[in-house]
């Protein structure tokens, strides 16, 4: 039996971990320690996800809450430790770039248990974003790294890391996307907000330098007073993003857009139906790049740069800088081809990404073992 323990922490966290699980149960070689850091504690950003996306209530819930990267890093670190004493695994297993990631992963390699970074391999190449950093060190004291992309691939080996490590095995993300479309389908957020595809735009905004730099945060915002002239624009609003803007002047700005709803953050399969429905998605988030890629939907990713892409070279996504008069270029070209777009499906990006995984541990450790 393969013992691991397995990390999430903040909300994307949730959507890569509930395949992993699945694949891991049906397979019946690993035994499963689930560890839940408490990163994101609101109820509506985590309990709703681990009910709505059938994972396990976690083993354990580390309750680390907010604070500063390093505060919040050291309180996982702390808390972390005597969970792997205790437990002996194997393997720790962390997904993504968030602070439990690293955190985690540091804690895991000192006790000299040996780490699997999920989604490795992703580069910004702008060290100015927190994640970025985070992705840099996991992926440099992992032992095995699954890629989601060809450019993971090109980003590691160029970094100098043994090939033997690396393994491109789709996209737990899509996984977790293909098995819900269909459950999301039944979702009622439509109707209950009087949306009919194809008539409004998603917003998502969360990013330091978007939401915390006022001059930025006020660019986005001139362009989405022009565009909500035309399109309802729809905003479950990141609490951290509600907080700068209720704190400046830009609240007065906001509260006079007619058109523009903003509601608390909602659940998996309501947004998922919201973002399939959608005539355009604008956002920062690196994950709603790679869903919109999947639903064939335009996506204008408000940022210089993106470490996921695939998803401009084969799939619905745009990067588009932050001026007001290149959103709005952006969205009248989007429109103007009726919001319709034509992506391609990036290889391995089939539903299929956990149980490769669950196969290359096996392999690998096996192997191990001789």
């Amino acid at each position: 039996m393969i013992k691991i323990i397995c990390v999430c922490g903040a909300r994307p966290n949730f959507m890569k971990i509930a395949p992993l699980m699945k694949a891991f149960k049906e397979n019946g070689n690993f035994q499963i320690l689930l560890v839940h850091t408490g990163q994101h504690y609101d109820a509506k950003m985590s309990n709703l996800f681990f009910d709505e996306l059938n994972i396990p209530k976690p083993d354990i819930n580390l309750e680390v809450g907010s604070g500063s990267h390093a505060v919040q890093t050291a309180e996982i670190m702390k808390r972390f430790e005597p969970v792997i004493i205790d437990f002996k695994p194997d393997y720790v297993l962390v997904v993504g770039d968030v602070n439990s990631t690293i955190a985690c992963g540091l804690v895991a390699v000192k006790l000299g248990v040996k780490l699997i970074h999920i989604e490795a391999g992703l580069r910004s190449f702008d060290r100015t974003m927190p994640e970025e950093i985070n992705r840099l060190l996991t992926d440099s004291i992992s032992d095995l790294l699954f890629v989601t992309e060809q450019s993971g691939i090109n980003n590691l080996k160029n970094e100098g890391v043994n090939s033997d490590k690396v393994h491109l095995v789709g996209n737990v993300m899509i996984d977790t996307l293909l098995a819900n479309k269909e459950k999301a389908e039944q979702s009622d957020i439509l109707e209950k907000m009087g949306l009919k595809k194809k008539g409004f735009a998603v917003i998502t905004l969360h990013r330091p330098s978007n939401v915390d730099d006022m001059d930025n945060l006020g660019k986005i915002i001139s362009a989405f007073e022009v565009i909500q002239k035309d399109l309802k624009l729809v905003f479950p609003i990141h609490p951290r993003t509600k907080k700068n803007i209720e704190n400046s002047a830009l609240q007065a700005r906001v509260v006079a857009m007619t058109n523009l709803v903003l509601l608390e953050p909602v659940g998996y399969l309501d947004f998922l139906k919201l973002t399939a429905n959608a005539a355009v998605v604008m956002t920062d988030s690196g994950g709603i790049q790679e869903e919109t890629t999947i639903l064939q939907v335009p996506c204008m990713t408000l940022r210089e740069n993106t470490e996921r892409p695939v998803t401009v070279t084969e799939g619905t996504n745009r990067l588009i800088h932050i001026d007001t008069q290149d959103i709005l270029k952006h969205y009248n070209e989007i429109k103007a081809n009726g919001f319709e777009v034509k992506g391609g499906i990036p290889r391995f990006w089939d539903g299929k990404a956990a149980q490769r995984i669950a196969e290359v541990l096996l392999a690998f450790s096996s192997k191990l073992q001789t």
